[in-house]
């Protein structure tokens, strides 16, 4: 390569820039701009600077802002702006849930379940027959349809059966696998208690309508007494995902949903009971509905931008219609002590309203994972958080 070329000369400079200190540098620079005086004025300056410019090396990116000269308090600071997320070719971060409506009305038939349990736990306990009844047929039927939507999510009914084949305590699939194989048939055998009556008083059908109400009192409690993690384990379970919206809410899922089956229950002891043994119903409504109201509002108002896909769209469109229907049923079963009519509408208010609740935080949570915003920016809003504290 000549030297007299212009590539050739910027390689030759190059090298001596390498193999030369400091003090060596300084001469030459010194010596490149008495050539270029010589040679006249604009002559060989600008093409020296612009090659020096270009290789002089550039500053790290993580280097401190440089500041403008002159001005007040040393010029003005140049910033690069903060980048703004966009999604690798528009695609989510997280891959949403595969889950579809089956389990959705999974989560609302195991919590139906749970309270109507409950509720005949409260009707046996105080000698109320048509409260115990209407709960431990509900819970039967109840826990039945829940099973149903569990297998048919999971496509073939032997991977159910395989599930029972660990217990993994750390797993709240493997958990509630588990409480629904020691609900179901408890639920089961208090319910067919209830047809101890119609069996004949003699023979072997005789024997069994005298076993029939002790087994069917053991197996209720046992239903109440497994009742309360039936209710909860669901929303432990959406919790441990890493579905953002789900995850952030781990306090209140598990509240939302146990009060969300206790009015529920409370519900169907106000459609199916006399006025006059609807105490124990009543009082399971209000109870529920605080929890669910309480739940429900902080979801909708703590989780800062991970609440907004439970107040936009169909979420929040299924959320408001749960806590209005909540509030319609409560406020009906405290008014309606007499009235049959106003009791049942109130109870189905409140089972409306639990099924709007479990819909609406189910596709919530699916509206988080499918917009990468929802993802990042609370990672970046820890991070930040993380360097501030450690500064």
């Amino acid at each position: 390569m000549s030297p007299d070329r212009p590539v050739g000369d910027l390689f030759r400079r190059f090298r001596e820039r390498l193999s030369t200190g400091p003090e060596d540098r300084g001469a030459a620079e010194r010596e490149n701009g008495s050539r270029a005086t010589a040679a006249g004025p604009g002559v060989g300056r600008t093409d020296a600077g612009s090659r020096d410019a270009r290789l002089a090396p550039h500053p790290p990116r993580d280097a401190a802002p440089r500041r403008r000269r002159g001005g007040k308090g040393g010029g003005e600071q140049l910033n690069v702006p903060p980048a703004e997320f966009t999604s690798y070719y528009g695609r989510p971060v997280l891959k949403p849930p595969v889950w579809r409506w089956d389990i959705a009305a999974y989560l609302f038939t195991g919590g139906l379940a749970a309270g109507s349990s409950l509720l005949a736990a409260g009707g046996q306990l105080t000698g109320r027959p048509a409260l115990r009844r209407a709960g431990r047929v509900t819970a039967l039927a109840a826990v039945g349809a829940s099973t149903y939507f569990l297998v048919h999510d999971l496509g073939r009914p032997s991977r159910f059966h395989h599930m029972l084949r660990v217990a993994k305590v750390t797993s709240p699939m493997s958990v509630g696998t588990w409480i629904l194989s020691v609900f179901g048939p408890a639920a089961g055998l208090a319910a067919i208690a209830e047809a101890a009556p119609l069996l004949p008083e003699r023979g072997v059908l005789g024997l069994g309508r005298r076993l029939l109400p002790p087994a069917g009192h053991t197996a209720g409690v046992v239903a109440a007494v497994t009742a309360p993690a039936l209710a909860t384990y669901t929303g432990v379970l959406l919790a441990d995902t890493a579905v953002p919206s789900w995850h952030e809410a781990y306090p209140e899922l598990p509240a939302i949903f146990a009060g969300s089956a206790l009015a529920s229950g409370a519900g169907v002891g106000l459609v199916a009971a006399p006025c006059a043994q609807a105490g124990p119903a009543r009082r399971l409504a209000v109870a529920g509905a605080a929890m669910e109201l309480w739940g429900s509002h902080r979801v909708e108002n703590r989780l800062g931008l991970l609440s907004e896909p439970y107040t936009q769209g169909t979420p929040g469109k299924l959320l408001r219609a749960g806590r209005a229907l909540t509030a319609a049923g409560v406020v009906g079963a405290l008014v309606g002590r007499r009235s049959r009519v106003l009791s049942a509408l109130s109870g189905g208010a409140l089972i409306a309203a639990s099924v709007c609740t479990r819909f609406g935080i189910f596709h919530g949570g699916v509206a988080s994972a499918r917009d990468p915003r929802y993802t990042v920016v609370p990672q970046r809003e820890r991070a930040d958080r993380r360097a501030a504290d450690q500064v």
